[in-house]
């Protein structure tokens, strides 16, 4: 990998979009990082054909956002979005210094997040997280979650008038791009230095789920902040001088 700028990409969990980065963006920017926050593919942001409504079409567009990069890359996948940039860390391994997950779905190979929950519920039941709040279509193709439900699962950390405000700005999810089940190998994806964010009071991703993972897939450095799901809305400035701090450690390498 060749010597330059470190890109940061960030990708975006369920429900949400690019807009959940707004406030974390200018910060990382500030410490000399270039960002990019690519739409997923099925969001209202980035509408396309059914066919790339999937894990495959999320690692493609992501793929194709960074074609034009030169220097280093750092994948950062919050919440649902850490499927999707394990898969593309899987196929873009030697183009990357490395990968981040904030509350993120760091997943085995051939397992899904639901695989994980259905066992950690059993003695945990609040691992369920935002599940027996989501409302369906009726084929049961794309699912959402009302508000109220977004201000207490994703958002309790935040005063009211911004939680709100970021409620009503998820929006529709294609069941295709929600259930992913990244597959990976060691020589690839397992060799990239990594960083798990925990966030401690998440209710969606709860902590036993997210450290569950960490014992899955080892390896990771782990730093914990003291948020809800969505640090980077509650938190913007703690959290990206963590992301500063491990990719000036990991933006150069070999």
């Amino acid at each position: 990998m060749s010597e330059g700028r470190l890109t940061l990409v960030l990708i975006h969990g369920a429900w949400a979009g690019s807009w959940v980065w707004a406030q974390l963006t200018p910060l990382l920017q500030a410490q000399g990082y270039a960002v990019l926050t690519p739409d997923m593919p099925g969001s209202p942001q980035h509408p396309t054909e059914p066919e790339k409504v999937s894990l495959q079409g999320c690692v493609e567009h992501v793929a194709d956002c960074c074609a034009g990069i030169d220097g280093p890359i750092m994948l950062v996948g919050h919440s649902g979005g850490g499927a999707i940039v394990t898969q593309a860390a899987e196929l873009m391994a030697e183009r990357l210094a490395g990968v981040i997950y904030i509350a993120g779905m760091m997943l085995p190979s051939g397992s899904g997040f639901a695989e994980l929950i259905t066992d950690l519920v059993k003695i945990e039941p609040a691992a369920s997280g935002i599940g027996p709040y989501l409302q369906w279509s009726a084929d049961r193709s794309y699912s959402w979650v009302p508000v109220e439900a977004i201000r207490e699962i994703f958002l309790q950390d935040l005063p009211d008038d911004p939680a709100l405000a970021a409620a009503e700005r998820f929006s529709l999810q294609p069941e295709g791009t929600r259930t992913l089940v990244p597959v990976w190998t060691l020589e690839r994806f397992g060799r990239l230095p990594r960083l798990y964010v925990e966030a401690l009071q998440d209710r969606s991703v709860v902590l036993a789920a997210q450290r569950r993972m960490q014992a899955l897939v080892p390896g990771a450095e782990v730093v914990s902040l003291d948020t809800g799901h969505v640090p980077q809305a509650s938190a913007p400035d703690v959290l990206a001088e963590v992301i500063a701090a491990f990719a000036s450690r990991h933006a150069l390498v070999d």
